[in-house]
């Protein structure tokens, strides 16, 4: 699922969305501070599971996107780093 859902994102256009790394880093950043915020409310038992979905897959959106736009193909990084040549997990240093 993770790797379809990075092709739809690849596909995604948006209008006005600038193609430069530093402020779709930024939205990244925000992003990651608001899923930050999600976690702390459910550590101290104030958990909103709907929430905390959004804020997951919000993340992975515009980091998903930041790899695109800087020629990163999300995919194959993934594989390289943390898969073996039987598919397995391998060892991660």
């Amino acid at each position: 699922f993770f790797f379809q859902a990075e092709d739809g994102i690849r596909d995604y256009k948006v209008t006005g969305v600038q193609t430069c790394a530093l402020p779709i880093f930024l939205w990244f950043s925000e992003e990651v501070g608001e899923l930050a915020h999600a976690l702390a409310n459910a550590a101290r038992g104030k958990a909103d599971p709907a929430n905390l979905r959004e804020e997951f897959a919000d993340v992975l959106a515009w980091l998903t996107t930041l790899a695109n736009i800087s020629g990163v193909d999300l995919e194959q990084a993934v594989r390289e780093k943390y898969l073996g040549a039987d598919g397995g997990p391998k060892g991660v240093k």
